[in-house]
């Protein structure tokens, strides 16, 4: 069994009247990247705030790496790295002279923190550009400085916050292989996101928060299957459609619908792809040759729409 390296227990937050953590509960496995997603206001960054120690909540519990965050936060800030939602870079100074700043902070000695930064550096692919200033960086370059500047400190977990705002795609996917690479070296990361295709490639559990709650939580797949089922949607020749029709209902249970465009007939594919083989089996011994075949599953969009009742398109931006 997995240990849980983040436990968080009834944990409540009040900004004045504004309640923005309301008895949220969850557990970060070791290991893995754990997604937390939730629509603008939905308490993301202040759950970040809390477990990077950054705020103290109003009641509840929080456990690091075995640290209590809330009795001993010095000890949980050697175990953990945060890379926000902006870079947080000084422009001044060189690439490696930031690294080597926060490696300081860490308590770590010169020749250690001088150390351990080339090799942080390295492993971002910021070596070549290491002794320039940051004013001379581009904006992803600077998201990737400000990673390496969180790793220095070898953290047993790392919180990013939408780690991927503002940079290009070729960045994005610069540091999607960074996270990645980190997870299989043994480092946790809880990761917020704008970009649901972004969590949805990299989050081996995703946990959805809205009003301050988690409403859901399990991998994609888990939270996708929950939403509607698998539907499998056949295209044939205007004078097959109505023989078509009757064999799909036989095998769905339920007379097939017809999309928008009255071309494609729809069912549920309740046993997905195993459903597609008995319909294109059925259609073929009837003399049926489908023009088109689709088994289509649903979305991270279509899974926010209705935990969140947000549409998917600000979900996206939270």
């Amino acid at each position: 069994m997995t240990a849980t390296i983040v436990r968080v227990r009834d944990l409540m937050h009040d900004f004045g009247r504004v309640r923005a953590l309301d008895g949220v509960s969850l557990d970060v496995e070791q290991g893995v990247v754990h997604g937390l997603l939730g629509p603008n206001g939905a308490g993301k960054t202040t759950l970040i705030r809390v477990l990077a120690t950054l705020l103290r909540p109003t009641s509840g519990s929080v456990e690091v790496a075995g640290v209590d965050v809330l009795a001993d936060p010095t000890a949980a800030r050697a175990r953990i790295g945060l890379a926000g939602q902006f870079a947080a870079v000084d422009a001044y100074l060189t690439g490696r002279e930031n690294v080597e700043m926060v490696g300081r902070l860490y308590g770590l000695r010169g020749g250690e923190a001088r150390r351990r930064a080339a090799e942080v550096l390295e492993r971002i692919g910021l070596e070549t550009d290491a002794d320039r200033r940051v004013s001379t960086y581009s904006g992803g370059m600077r998201r990737r400085l400000d990673l390496a500047a969180s790793l220095v400190g070898r953290p047993q977990v790392m919180f990013l916050d939408e780690p991927t705002t503002g940079i290009d795609p070729r960045s994005r996917k610069d540091v999607w292989e960074l996270i990645t690479d980190l997870v299989a070296q043994g480092t946790t990361v809880l990761l917020t996101t704008q970009y649901l295709e972004e969590v949805d490639r990299l989050a081996d559990r995703i946990a959805v928060i809205d009003h301050g709650r988690i409403v859901t939580q399990g991998t994609a797949d888990e939270l996708k299957s929950r939403v509607a089922g698998a539907v499998l949607e056949v295209r044939v020749a205007p004078e097959d459609q109505e023989r078509a029709a009757a064999i799909l209902a036989g095998i769905a249970g339920e007379p097939p619908s017809i999309d928008a465009s009255g071309a494609a007939l729809r069912m549920p594919a309740h046993e997905g792809t195993a459903t597609l083989v008995a319909a294109v089996r059925a259609l073929d011994t009837a003399g049926i040759v489908p023009e088109d075949v689709a088994l289509q599953r649903p979305s991270l969009d279509d899974v926010f729409l209705a935990v969140t009742g947000d549409a998917p398109e600000r979900a996206a931006h939270a």
